[in-house]
């Protein structure tokens, strides 16, 4: 529903410098938007794009000084603004009348709550349980037994392998794998024999879980997922991991079985954390940091093995030396040998 400049200020509290009598009626980055659409400058290293932007309004930070047609909404922070500012403007979400498609194979002993949605070609095993208003897009499989709270949406090809629970408010984007078998073997004469894979996956409430993202089941206990964590498309977590509440794992991180990643941690994206290992609360891991030893809670750390950040930095300041340093032990080489065939 398009807004005025000035009721989005006075909704986002903030203040207007320009027109605000202009309609917004969609958003758009900086270097995308045009007349009609609102955009944000959340990183200072965008800011030559203001010169140039065709949005009618721009969000910027309360102390931002530049040049730009656009009228400007200042705000404490941008990016959160933003943020609230896309739900209002953008269209609205998708919602599915409860009930059951025709096509969905419901078994016996199946328990669903209120007002439940079942797609096209969805699979529900015998005894699994789905709580209220909870939505499962087409071709959503639920293994035996399996739990899942209130108020949850599973997206196209979302599957549940039997036992898994997962909490209230929980969002399994399309081909999220929860309860697969963990990576267990043992080889014998030469040749690889399953361990059997008897555990199960515990997903918190207020979870979110990316596209093709894979939750092994543990090899015996539990895997465990906190409340509020937040993981991205394309992320391994084995079998034995503990997730604690509230961390962000990005994409394609790797996690091996048995480690443990404590609340509020911050793992980017392809970083890899090795198996048995602790990352205590509140770290951050970079991208594609390798850990291989435990990190300490409250810790930044990054590149391979991974270290604190600051170590990190200065080691690849001196890799990067490396060709000059080459070069001039190759002159020094060529000197002394110069005051060698002298002397």
């Amino acid at each position: 529903m398009p807004l005025t400049i000035q009721e989005l200020a006075r909704r986002l509290e903030g203040r207007v410098e320009g027109d605000g009598t202009v309609e917004v009626g969609g958003v758009a980055a900086l270097d995308q938007a045009g007349p009609g659409e609102l955009s944000f400058l959340g990183n200072p290293r965008y800011s030559a794009m203001m010169k140039a932007t065709r949005a009618s309004a721009v969000l910027v930070g309360e102390a931002w000084q530049g040049e730009t047609a656009a009228t400007l909404i200042r705000v404490k922070n941008a990016d959160a603004a933003f943020a609230q500012a896309a739900f209002w403007l953008a269209r609205p979400p998708v919602r599915f009348k409860p009930g059951i498609h025709p096509t969905a194979v419901i078994a016996e002993g199946v328990h669903l709550g209120r007002d439940v949605y079942v797609g096209p070609h969805c699979v529900i095993e015998s005894g699994a349980r789905i709580g209220d208003r909870t939505e499962l897009i087409a071709g959503c499989y639920i293994g035996h037994e399996c739990e899942i709270g209130a108020d949850c949406r599973l997206y196209p090809l979302a599957s549940l392998r039997e036992y898994s629970r997962v909490g209230s408010r929980v969002i399994l984007h399309n081909g999220a794998v929860i309860g697969s078998d963990g990576f267990g073997y043992v080889k014998e004469a030469g040749h690889w024999k399953k361990v059997p894979q008897v555990g199960v996956v515990v997903v918190g409430d207020d979870v979110e879980i990316g596209a093709n993202t894979t939750v092994d089941r543990a090899r015996f206990g539990v895997t465990r997922i906190g409340n509020g964590v937040k993981i991205d498309n394309l992320v391994q977590v084995a079998h034995n991991v503990t997730i604690g509440d509230d961390a962000a794992v990005a994409a394609q991180v790797g996690i091996a079985g048995s480690a443990h990643v404590g609340a509020r941690v911050q793992i980017g994206g392809q970083a890899g954390v090795a198996g048995h290992l602790k990352v205590g609360d509140d770290s951050v891991v970079g991208a594609q940091a390798g850990v291989t030893k435990e990190v300490p809670p409250a810790t930044f750390v990054s590149g391979y093995p991974a270290m604190p950040h600051d170590e990190a930095r200065k080691a690849h300041a001196h890799l990067m030396r490396l060709p000059e340093l080459k070069q001039r032990m190759a002159g020094m080489e060529k000197r002394l040998k110069a005051l060698e065939e002298r002397s």
